[in-house]
């Protein structure tokens, strides 16, 4: 998406000289720059649009300030809030080409914003871009800011709009795990600890188990997201306020409120806070918490499905494509295969965010950059892996009845159910006996006079093996 145009060029420059931009580019001499040092990878801030609007967000809430406190006049903080709206509105998102890994704690990123808003501005006003005397990137865009203030404020307001479409997309596929629950409720299996048969159970259980597990994360998710809606904007260079006026860091935090409409806060102590990536960190850890248990939902999938004739088959997977180049009628399960390598990388870049927040000095972190994608990239890429796995996997999974039934009559494990009645040692005999011979528990126990046959029929019914129930049954002998 980077601009490429036949309308020549114009002439900009900063500290280290003057360059040539593209005359069709809104961005500048030190976006520029950014582009020439910054080839590292294929994240671009174009890729996260949300990150992109935070930007938007950010200097909107800063020129509001700057207009209140007398900085900006009506005719430029009208023309760079009306910027701002637009790239808000998704408009000019191929003007942000940085990559998003980048030296400079965010420099690049945050003149990117600068030089964009500032030249749509121009234009607003009747200008040509560059004409930075009517309205400057730093003077006017970036009034009393620094990027140590700015880029995390914007980071912070794009990971909560990242958040909150986040969650509707988890609640969808819990929601799918529910419904199979309730889809299979009539269904009892053998349930396993450790790979090894351990009781009854439906197979809705093990759905509605997975719809649970998944439903407990919300509340770590938006208990680490809230941590997004405190800022150091203000801080400046280092948190000192330096080149801020008084109130100013008020004032841009009440704009951001009245603009998100958020209850976003100012940081208690901007020194602290201008070096402090632990909420990047907290929210990689909620999705490394959130990952772990998908995958192992993925693994489950996997395992249950397994076969169709040599494995467990408690129920089917749908068949999405051809498993094998070589053998005929081979089908995977390449959809849960999928989200399990998402899941694995959302634990990698937790490592990663966990040894960038490790890395601040003194007072800012440089790494906050490779935070940021880690965290933006995980995000999209568990948005995606779950409306596949829902989409292709979940809701069409069917059941193999006859399976999962045939195993819980040939189970040894169903003793278990006798043990309330008829004590650990009995059970233990005729379980050992079962082993040995291959026989059923069921008949040996009707053999051995231990019980009636309407006795055992009562306790191993389906619905008294899969709940808490009281059973007023006295053995025989």
């Amino acid at each position: 998406m980077k601009n490429s145009c036949d309308k020549g060029f114009r002439k900009e420059s900063d500290l280290l000289g003057t360059v040539e931009v593209p005359e069709c580019a809104l961005y500048g001499v030190q976006t520029l720059r950014g582009i020439e040092n910054f080839e590292i990878s294929k994240f671009h801030l174009y890729d996260f649009p949300l990150f992109v609007k935070g930007l938007a967000i950010t200097k909107m809430g800063a020129a509001r300030a700057n207009h209140r406190m007398g900085l900006l006049t009506d005719e430029q903080a009208k023309a760079i809030e009306e910027a701002c709206r637009e790239i808000m509105d998704g408009k000019h998102l191929g003007q942000f080409p940085v990559d998003m890994i980048q030296g400079g704690a965010g420099t690049s990123t945050n003149m990117n914003a600068n030089e964009v808003i500032a030249n749509r501005a121009l234009e607003l006003m009747g200008h040509k871009r560059g004409e930075y005397e009517y309205c400057s990137p730093h003077d006017h865009v970036n009034a009393e800011q620094s990027t140590n203030d700015a880029y995390p404020t914007a980071i912070h307001m794009g990971m909560y709009l990242t958040h909150l479409k986040f969650i509707p997309h988890l609640r969808t596929l819990i929601a799918a795990f529910r419904k199979k629950g309730e889809e299979f409720a009539h269904i009892v299996k053998i349930g396993r600890t450790q790979l090894e048969d351990a009781v009854p159970m439906t197979l809705g259980q093990t759905f509605n188990g997975f719809a649970s597990i998944l439903e407990d994360e919300i509340k770590h998710l938006d208990e680490a997201a809230a941590d997004f809606l405190t800022v150091n904007m203000g801080a400046t260079a280092i948190g000192t306020g330096i080149c801020a006026e008084p109130g100013y860091a008020e004032a841009c935090v009440e704009a951001l409120r009245d603009i998100t409409g958020w209850d976003i806060r100012l940081a208690a102590d901007l020194v602290g806070a201008t070096s402090d990536t632990s909420c990047l960190v907290g929210y990689a850890s909620a999705l490394k918490r959130l990952a772990v248990k998908v995958n192992k939902i993925c693994n489950d999938l996997r395992l249950l499905a397994s076969g169709p004739r040599c494995g467990l088959g408690e129920f089917n997977l749908p068949a999405r494509q051809p498993g094998s180049s070589i053998m005929p009628g081979k089908v995977n399960p390449v959809i849960p295969e999928v989200m399990s390598q998402i899941c694995y990388k959302v634990m990698g870049n937790e490592l990663c965010v966990t040894m960038a927040g490790d890395a601040a000095q003194m007072e800012l972190n440089a790494m906050e950059p490779i935070m940021a994608q880690c965290d933006f990239e995980s995000v999209d890429i568990m948005i995606n892996g779950f409306e596949t796995l829902r989409k292709y996997c979940v809701e069409g999974i069917t059941p193999n009845v006859e399976k999962c039934m045939a195993n819980v009559r040939n189970s040894i494990s169903i003793v278990t159910a006798l043990n309330p009645v008829i004590g650990y040692d009995h059970s233990t005999e005729i379980a050992k006996e079962a082993l040995a011979t291959g026989r059923s528990v069921y008949d040996l126990v009707l053999e051995k006079g231990i019980l009636s046959k309407e006795q055992i029929d009562e306790i191993l019914a389906p619905e008294n093996m899969i709940r808490p129930v009281k059973l007023d049954i006295k053995p025989l002998r």
